[in-house]
């Protein structure tokens, strides 16, 4: 039977694991990053790293997820966030003259939605949205199956949309963008507390941080109204390390959409967290390896 590798490469961590068709974990290993991360550094880490995870040479196709976008072929890795140095890297070609095991690229998100899609919260959709809440906002887009990467492979910064045109300045150069009201840093110049203690906090019953949900899963449903009337998909799921926290924010969010979206727009849409945790990329990266294999 035909198994592959997926890999998702991180600024501090690389996650290795090896998958059969049916979704199958034989083998799976986490590795350090090198510091500094630099390319020719990583491209070594990953090949010790598949002797491993690969002993007897079975794999037949590498997929990897990096931090950043990857060209629409999916060979080369244009920038790398958290991976100084990182500038249209062929990460595929390296890998394929150590490895001779045909590779493609993609960005972590993108994976993370592929990996949902295939054994996770996705896999009774063709069509979906994956939100991840984390570091930053990132996002994946599912249509008839397929990962939507648009023409340049840039497709589906869903963080970067703009939510206020007068809000707070992004890295991406827009003003506002939804990123700039879910991430953990923006949690963090709102609140003046961690994610993690929000969460507690309200689970606690505790009045401010329940009422802080309410105001983020409005936000969060501001931004995914302008998804949903462009996309319509079935199912949006929420993952990243803020969806810990996903039950305080639902209902404010689902009120907002339902507000907000015309019913022709959001017929039998569900919105779900997350199932695949910290192993969503690694999954994705592994079903993206098959298609260059099928």
């Amino acid at each position: 039977m035909n198994n592959v590798i997926g890999i998702d490469l991180g600024g501090t961590a690389i996650k290795l694991g090896r998958f059969t068709a049916d979704g199958k974990c034989l083998q799976s290993i986490t590795v350090d990053t090198p510091q500094p991360p630099t390319p020719e550094a990583v491209l070594l880490t990953i090949v010790e790293a598949i002797a491993q995870v690969d002993p007897d040479n079975q794999s037949v196709a590498i997929g990897v997820g990096t931090p950043g976008p990857a060209d629409a072929a999916g060979r080369v890795a244009k920038v790398a966030i958290n991976l100084a140095g990182w500038h249209d890297v062929p990460l595929a070609d390296w890998l394929e003259a150590k490895t001779g095991k045909p590779t493609i690229l993609a960005n972590d998100a993108n994976c993370a939605g592929l990996g949902e899609a295939w054994l996770g919260s996705g896999r009774n959709f063709q069509d979906l949205i994956l939100l991840t809440l984390g570091t930053g906002v990132g996002g994946a887009i599912i249509l008839d199956g397929k990962l939507f990467v648009g023409r340049h492979g840039a497709a589906g910064e869903l963080g970067l949309i703009t939510l206020n045109p007068d809000g707070p300045m992004c890295n991406s150069g827009n003003s506002g963008s939804l990123e700039q009201y879910a991430c953990i840093s923006a949690i963090r110049r709102r609140t003046g507390k961690e994610p993690i203690e929000l969460g507690k906090l309200a689970q606690n019953g505790d009045i401010q941080a329940l009422k802080f949900w309410q105001e983020y899963g409005r936000d969060l449903g501001i931004g995914l109204t302008s998804l949903i009337y462009i996309l319509t998909p079935q199912a949006i799921i929420i993952g990243g390390g803020v969806s810990a926290s996903f039950e305080y924010f639902l209902s404010s969010m689902q009120a907002e959409i339902e507000k907000r979206v015309l019913p022709t727009s959001s017929v039998d849409l569900q919105i779900l967290p997350a199932k695949l945790g910290n192993s969503a990329g690694m999954v994705g990266a592994a079903k993206l390896a098959f298609t260059v294999i099928n």
